[in-house]
């Protein structure tokens, strides 16, 4: 029994909320054989340690298969890899950050939900134990401090004049909208200005140590999208859009513009994928039904979640609280939840294709 002979058997294993293999994503650190068997340690690339405990199950149960007499034990930790993007530029400015993965959520179109997408990720992540940041990158209509609770908020500066985020719920959070009086007060800057101020909150905010940053970004292909590929090592750009072909039309211009730029694309959430009636139980789908999934499999990438249309998610967002803290037991949580397992477990691929 060897090293390289387990891994053969990883290869046929996928890792949970993913299209990946457990070889493909370098999971066996290191195996002591023994005289009946022998130990694996296992890395997990993802947070979520229930997700670690069903791999090593799955993992017991081929080995038993394999070699029915064998005794096996195992050693697990979670991790979440440091891309390599963003391991560079540490490399190349000293200065930056220590971030392990910038992560872009963008949209072709408004009023798909792409910001509540955005926080309800990263509230799942961060539950998971996570070090999770989230940037409002959306600067001519930030929405952030609502959906997040924050209506009164006191942005300071620590000793090196770096703005301190604010942290609500376990994430560390910052916006433009935090830095305005009047919340009605509109944002009239051209191009140069935006740069400036995406580049200032990259680089000129007090993140620390973070496993994910997550950018949203506003709806469509501008300034800031452009702005946002030269100054940050993307590891992934995740797109939501609706089911309806017009939402989807308009997200593939978000992909092209990513793909153009030598970014990532992580892959799509479709939100609002369908509507379940609280009463009967019926499932209409509103906006018609797969056009994610279709056009993530036509890209050759991951559908990373289909969120449903419930009307607490517009609730818990109103009241500055995401739903998957305000009622983590409603579909549209559970449904935000795996998808957090399925870009945990993507980012860790494009990782491990990257290196």
């Amino acid at each position: 029994m060897t090293f390289q002979e387990i891994e053969t058997i990883l290869q046929g294993l996928t890792f949970p909320q993913s299209t990946a293999n457990l070889k493909e994503l370098r999971l066996l650190e290191s195996f002591e054989p023994t005289p009946k068997g022998g130990r694996l340690f296992l890395l997990i690339p993802s947070p979520y340690e229930a997700v670690g405990d069903q791999v090593q199950e799955e993992i017991r149960q081929a080995l038993s298969q394999r070699w029915p007499e064998g005794e096996f034990t195992f050693q697990m930790a979670c991790r979440i890899p440091l891309a390599a993007a963003s391991a560079q530029a540490q490399v190349d400015s000293p200065t930056r950050p220590a971030i392990k993965n910038y992560l872009a959520i963008a949209s072709g179109k408004g009023g798909v939900g792409k910001s509540t997408v955005a926080v309800n990720l990263a509230c799942s992540l961060a539950r998971a134990g996570a070090k999770v940041g989230l940037l409002d990158a959306d600067i001519y209509g930030p929405s952030l401090p609502t959906m997040m609770g924050v209506r009164h908020p006191i942005v300071l500066t620590d000793p090196q004049q770096q703005l301190i985020p604010l942290e609500r719920y376990g994430l560390k959070i910052m916006s433009l909208g935090f830095l305005l009086g009047d919340q009605r007060k509109s944002v009239l800057w051209r191009g140069p200005m935006l740069h400036g101020v995406l580049q200032q909150f990259l680089e000129q905010v007090a993140w620390g140590e973070l496993d994910y940053l997550l950018l949203d970004l506003p709806p469509g292909t501008g300034d800031v999208q452009m702005s946002l590929c030269q100054l940050a090592p993307l590891s992934g750009a995740i797109i939501v859009s609706t089911p309806q072909d017009l939402a989807l039309n308009v997200a593939l211009k978000a992909v092209d513009l990513f793909q153009t730029l030598k970014t990532p694309i992580a892959g799509f959430i479709e939100n609002m994928s369908y509507f379940q009636c609280p009463h009967c139980g019926q499932r209409q789908e509103l906006f018609g039904s797969h056009g994610a999934q279709n056009a993530a499999q036509e890209l050759g990438v991951p559908c990373l979640g289909n969120i449903p249309l419930e009307v607490s998610i517009r609730q818990a967002g109103d009241k500055g609280t995401p739903v998957v803290l305000a009622d983590p037991e409603s579909a549209s949580a559970q449904a935000f939840e795996k998808s957090a397992q399925a870009l945990a477990a993507r980012i860790a691929q494009l990782d491990c294709q990257e290196g």
